[in-house]
């Protein structure tokens, strides 16, 4: 039975000295990985986990994390990563919700141990301490354990970001898993000498895939700094090597800000890849400017597909830019009407997916499954079109779609063409209700470190040489930031809640 742990097993065997993770100053060779994973699933079972048990893992990147996920695979039970940055009232339902057996925090956390205690019956936890293994290692035997990840077997839940009300748990198994890092694996050419500085989480499903992909192959995954020092990331490119890094839009607008100051050459990186959410056409080139020679990955995919479903090949970058390229191997795709019908290459519909690395549904919400998978596909709720050569153009969330008067306009639309302009760092448009139109567009921009006189006119400005008419913003609002889920995806929702609330 072929799956994650069972080719991180091959690795381990055969090379078990080679670095899997680099965790800041610390550094975990294969064989100890794969013993404290097998150590921990030992201390699982002898805990009385049973098979399809939930393990909630609320811990940042560290190699701990890996060491959980892995070893509670290797027990028979369910990973479950949560944003270790959130709060007690965000992990009560969640823990709830999985139904945690086991609960793998940081020693210090109190919102985890005080969520735990609500819960009833309380589940069993492991409490980490500090840059230390999760159990002690005595030197003795490392409680070496069956394989239990069968391909059908369910394997990760993983909360959907930026959701409302009861929470939304997307359910991948074991052989979703494998399908999504082979396709990737496959495309990216990553081999045992890949060496990814990652500063994606792991309970997000990029940030998932970037670990697993690299790990099946003997490759090594950098843990990276906080984006909050940008430069301290650069240092850790350069200093450890990496030939690959993984971001979303907003992580390489502030890298770029970073390399503007000219002191990293960063000449190790063979490919970056960016996904969660799109990345402006106007982005895109001075990403290209910037760092000419690694191969820029640019991709599309949803937790509902394990991270992935498209990529486009870099050699088609600037012919094709702004597409999200081409279905990953094994992704078939279609673009549906409203009356469900196939939409024409040119036409505008819901884009909807199948394959082997698509969810079989939601944990405990059948009408959220039913309501996304229908007769076999994955209705993805994202807007988009199909060109002649079959590469796919986004256009937004059906969700995000703004109603002004007879027109409707996508987000990503008036955003790019406003990205456009040099002072404009970042840009996020929503639909603000308006009692003769229904709906006009604001736009909320980040603008660069000077703000040039009457701003909001010259937006406008461009956007009347660009736009049609009722495609241009009635208001621009400039901000410090714009608000972000954790995979980095713009909350449109409060910048709405913003204008409605002043």
């Amino acid at each position: 039975m072929d799956s994650l742990p069972a080719r991180v097993e091959r690795v381990a065997l055969r090379a078990p000295e080679r670095t899997a993770i680099v965790d800041g100053e610390r550094r975990i060779g294969y064989g100890a990985f794969w013993r404290q994973a097998h150590r921990f699933a030992a201390h699982l079972r002898a805990d009385g986990l049973q098979a399809g048990d939930r393990v909630a893992i609320v811990m940042p990147n560290r190699i701990e994390a890996a060491v959980a996920c892995y070893g509670a695979w290797l027990a028979g039970g369910v990973a479950v990563p949560l944003n270790a940055q959130a709060r007690q009232r965000d992990f009560l339902p969640w823990l709830r919700h999985c139904g945690a057996r086991h609960v793998v925090y940081e020693r210090g956390n109190r919102d985890v141990a005080e969520a735990i205690a609500q819960l009833q019956p309380m589940p069993s936890s492991t409490a980490a301490e500090d840059a230390q293994p999760l159990l002690p290692d005595d030197g003795g035997e490392s409680g070496h354990v069956a394989h239990a990840a069968a391909p059908g077997n369910l394997a990760l839940i993983l909360y959907t970001s930026g959701t409302t009300g009861d929470p939304k748990g997307v359910m991948l198994t074991h052989a979703n898993l494998l399908a999504n890092a082979e396709s990737i694996v496959a495309y990216l050419g990553l081999t045992e000498d890949d060496r990814a500085l990652s500063v994606l989480p792991f309970y997000y499903a990029y940030g998932a895939s970037v670990l697993n992909t690299h790990l099946i192959v003997g490759g090594c995954v950098v843990l990276g700094p906080s984006l909050m020092f940008p430069q301290l990331v650069l240092d850790a490119i350069e200093r450890e090597r990496a030939t690959g890094f993984p971001g979303v839009p907003s992580t390489f607008t502030l890298l770029l800000e970073a390399l503007a100051q000219g002191k990293h050459a960063l000449t190790s990186l063979r490919y970056l890849t960016q996904a969660g959410g799109a990345m402006s056409p106007a982005l895109t080139r001075r990403l290209r400017e910037a760092l000419p020679a690694p191969r820029l990955f640019v991709m599309y995919g949803q937790t509902e597909a394990t991270s992935r479903i498209s990529w486009l090949p870099p050699e088609r970058l600037e012919e094709k830019l702004g597409s999200a390229g081409i279905p990953i191997d094994g992704v078939q795709w279609k673009i549906v009407r409203e009356d469900g019908s196939d939409a024409a290459a040119g036409e505008s519909g819901e884009v909807c997916v199948r394959g082997a690395n698509v969810m079989p549904g939601y944990w405990n919400n059948p009408a959220a499954t039913a309501a996304a998978l229908r007769d076999g596909w994955l209705h993805t709720g994202d807007i988009g079109h199909l060109d002649a050569d079959g590469y796919l153009f986004l256009q937004g969330r059906r969700s995000d779609m703004i109603k002004t008067g007879a027109h409707r306009v996508h987000p990503a639309d008036v955003e790019e063409v406003i990205a456009e302009l040099p002072d404009v760092r970042e840009v996020a448009v929503v639909g603000v209700d308006d009692e003769v139109m229904g709906q006009v567009i604001k736009a909320f921009v980040v603008a660069g470190e000077t703000l040039p006189p009457r701003a909001a006119d010259r937006i406008k400005a461009h956007c009347r040489t660009r736009l049609a008419p009722y495609k241009i913003p009635r208001h621009v609002a400039f901000v410090d930031a714009l608000p972000r889920t954790a995979s980095g995806k713009v909350r449109r929702v409060q910048l709405m809640e913003q204008t409605a609330n002043p």
